[in-house]
């Protein structure tokens, strides 16, 4: 089964058929939302859209497909395989990955217990964001991360949606098999949101490597510790840092020996230094590579890269 058709799959017939006529190329379709009694809306190379009842897209909200209360819980039942018990634990973050690495993020009453979140009920609100795979995509950027076999400490900076975590995947993916010059590395991955391997029932969706080990939905510092301890690894990666947790880990992780590959969010080298949980990496000088991706110009555009003392290479 196609990629397309397993994620048509989750959707129960009616609205399957409204989006299995949808008019746009599913390559460039980066979200969907439904909102119960609201149009159905989707993210398209950038652009919101609204989908008509004919598949037609259209910029009018009017004129979009309203799906029904019953239909946004037969899609949580598609999802879940009728077995919404068994997702409890994705459930209470709020998300969930499934079959070909796309994540459903949901949303409607919460139930607490001991004043944390236990489960959801009553979703009523549903957003979708498809897992693209661009093998090469990092091909340009490879030259600056590696030499005479060592893989440079790197940090992606990068406002959302522009490609950060595509980018991270496929560099994850060259290390692990190796390029010209850099004979492949033992990469272990902590995917706490299940989005650079898209894991479904632990199999990875998306292809890491050869030599990539994943430890998928846990937090980023517990998991790097962990893998650190268990598998060896010659290089880290994981994706958005933001705590002092994960700064910790990562000064642990570089004086371990191992390299680190990992994204944040920010639009310039000058957001990262103004950051408290990063500002003392860049003091240290803990990454000697920064990688600032700019969506203006599409997703994953390098706009600069710089050294570790932020000497622009590029």
């Amino acid at each position: 089964m196609g990629n397309r058709q397993a994620l048509l799959h989750i959707f129960p017939g009616s609205i399957r058929e409204v989006l299995g006529r949808l008019n746009l190329n599913y390559e460039k379709l980066q979200e969907i939302r439904l909102r119960s009694e609201r149009p159905i809306a989707v993210l398209w190379d950038g652009k919101e859209y609204f989908v008509k009842k004919s598949g037609e897209a259209t910029v009018y909200s009017e004129d979009g497909y309203c799906p029904g209360s019953q239909e946004m819980v037969q899609i949580m039942e598609y999802v879940s395989g009728y077995s919404m018990y068994a997702f409890e634990e994705e459930l209470r973050q709020g998300f969930l990955t499934i079959q070909g690495g796309h994540r459903v993020g949901i949303a409607g009453k919460v139930l607490l217990e001991n004043g944390k979140v236990k489960n959801i009920r009553h979703i009523a609100f549903i957003h979708i964001r498809l897992c693209h795979q661009i093998p090469g995509c990092a091909d340009a950027l490879m030259p600056y991360l590696t030499e005479k076999e060592n893989v440079y400490h790197t940090l992606i900076i990068s406002p959302p949606g522009a490609g950060k975590t595509t980018l991270l995947r496929d560099v994850i993916r060259q290390i692990s098999n190796g390029i010209q010059g850099c004979a492949g590395k033992n990469v272990a991955v902590v995917d706490e949101r299940s989005e650079l391997a898209g894991s479904y029932y632990g199999v990875p969706q998306n292809d890491l490597g050869i030599r990539s080990d994943i430890l998928d939905g846990c937090p980023k510092a517990e998991g790097m510790m962990m893998m650190i301890r268990s598998m060896a690894p010659e290089v880290i990666a994981v994706d958005e840092i933001g705590t002092e947790e994960d700064r910790s880990a990562i000064e642990t992780a570089s004086c371990c020996g191992c390299k680190v590959l990992a994204t944040v969010h920010g639009s310039s080298v000058e957001d990262i230094q103004r950051n408290p949980c990063i500002q003392r990496l860049c003091e240290e000088k803990t990454f000697e590579r920064y990688v600032v991706l700019n969506r203006e110009y599409g997703k994953g555009h390098i706009q600069a890269i710089y050294d570790g003392t932020f000497r622009r290479l590029l």
